[in-house]
């Protein structure tokens, strides 16, 4: 069933077009509702009047919300609003329905109308037969542009980047430039600085747009501009770029190619969106989630999903199997099956906190090679104060709750092990993938809690059988 169907005309209040927003500037309910109805009876006029006042930003939100079947009959009646700085803010799953949905010189229309990061970002997902229809849609020096950026590694600088910048010769004075800028009305709009290149177009300064501004026209480019500056290497990865904007605290960045020579620009809005998607991706690699996505088409997500939780399932069979060398202990001792959880689970909430730390540190670029083994003995030192504290803690309670030293000797002794053993393993397991050519994201959770399973009933119940511990 549509939600157009869930909510009636007659019930929906009048929503005034200039008031769609609640106290969190997010998209109210009862206007969603209000603009899902005008498209289930047809009234494009009211949809019109109701979606035309907001920012794109906001338009690409509201299709994130209307349910998928109803998107193309939303999209029909404001095709008029429908510009590229609507699709450049869309969530990529509800964009790639709406574009399957366009003809090509529609598609090829939005993307030439777009930075060129953001038309990448439109073609990019599409069926390689798909993408070539666009591209011959376009006109040739956008369709240039486009398949250079898409000759680049995914997830690259020279994906990232925007062709449209400003660049000047050294020798130029400062006049020059301003006169530049003024008689060309095609150059790029939104800019910082000014880049300064020499003959060969290399970059070899940069000039902000106050220092501009506030300097005499006679004085040459060359005695006001900056020289030092952060290149980004057209093949470099989006998150090393994010890394290299949040540490020299860039607004803007030249991209250069293998020979040196300008290619395009990053700037800071484009590098705010990537930290927040990078940030985001590792949290859910670590619990195996996918992307995360509310709008991931289901199969897709089960897909992602059903991997990891199969290989977790093969994990806790080796932890059964762990549990399984020691039915006779178990059998004597009732008490142990009841406890044994405990280790494992205090091990793995130790685990997943070291895990956190390092993949963080790694994404960082906090842990190099330079400090690896410092942050393996801090971290084993973290896990053995903590097991100390947690074992005393533990064993001395098991002692007064159930009245028997050696369970609460062998308690407290096993908190300590596996918490040195969770420690160790959300340290070395992460580098060592990191080192292999894996992500350590994907995969280190996994792999820690089967180690802080297996240890932690292998420590409680092989110490327990060596005390001979028995009901």
């Amino acid at each position: 069933m549509s939600e157009t169907d869930l909510f009636p005309e007659a019930a929906v209040p009048a929503i005034s077009p200039g008031h769609p927003f609640d106290e969190d500037d997010r998209l109210r309910p009862d206007y969603v509702r209000a603009v899902l109805n005008a498209v289930g009876t047809g009234d494009a006029a009211r949809v019109h009047a109701l979606v035309e006042p907001l920012h794109p930003a906001d338009v690409a939100d509201l299709f994130e919300l209307t349910p998928r079947e109803d998107r193309a009959d939303l999209a029909h009646a404001v095709a008029d609003l429908l510009d590229g700085d609507v699709f450049a803010e869309m969530n990529d799953y509800v964009r790639e329905d709406l574009i399957d949905a366009l003809e090509p010189h529609q598609v090829a229309h939005i993307a030439a109308a777009l930075d060129t990061d953001d038309a990448v970002a439109i073609i990019e997902d599409m069926e390689p037969a798909d993408q070539r229809e666009v591209l011959r849609a376009m006109e040739p020096d956008d369709r240039a542009a486009i398949e250079e950026a898409l000759s680049y590694p995914e997830e690259s600088a020279g994906r990232l980047m925007q062709r449209e910048l400003i660049a000047v010769p050294e020798h130029w004075s400062v006049g020059d430039a301003i006169d530049y800028l003024r008689d060309h009305e095609e150059l790029t709009t939104d800019f910082w600085e000014v880049f300064v290149v020499d003959p060969a177009r290399k970059p070899v300064g940069t000039v902000a747009l106050s220092w501009m501004l506030r300097t005499p026209r006679g004085i040459a480019i060359g005695d006001v501009m900056q020289r030092e500056q952060t290149l980004i290497p057209v093949d470099m990865d989006q998150e090393e770029v994010a890394l290299r904007f949040q540490k020299y605290a860039l607004i803007s960045a030249a991209v250069v190619d293998q020979a040196g020579r300008l290619v395009g620009m990053i700037t800071v809005d484009d590098v705010v969106h990537i930290i927040s998607e990078e940030a985001g991706e590792d949290t859910l690699r670590l619990a195996g989630a996918g992307d995360g996505d509310i709008n991931e088409p289901i199969g897709l997500t089960v897909r992602t999903r059903v991997v990891w939780l199969v290989i977790n399932l093969g994990t806790a069979v080796v932890a059964a199997g762990v549990v399984g060398l020691f039915e006779g202990e178990i059998a004597k001792f009732a008490l142990l099956a009841a406890l044994m959880g405990i280790v494992s689970g205090m091990g793995g909430n130790a685990g997943t906190q070291t895990l956190a730390v390092v993949v963080r540190a790694m994404a960082t670029n906090q842990l190099t090679n330079s400090n690896t083994m410092w942050m393996i003995l801090r971290e084993f030192r973290i896990a053995l104060a903590n097991g100390l504290l947690l074992g005393v803690l533990i064993g001395g309670g098991t002692i007064l709750v159930y009245h028997n030293v050696p369970l609460g000797i062998v308690f407290g002794l096993s908190i300590l092990i596996n918490n040195l053993v969770a420690g160790l393993s959300g340290v070395l397991i992460p580098i060592g993938l990191e080192r292999s050519g894996v992500d350590p994201a994907v995969s280190s959770a996994v792999f820690v809690t089967m180690m802080t399973d297996c240890s932690g009933f292998f420590a409680f119940l092989g110490l327990a059988a060596l005390w001979g511990l028995h009901g």
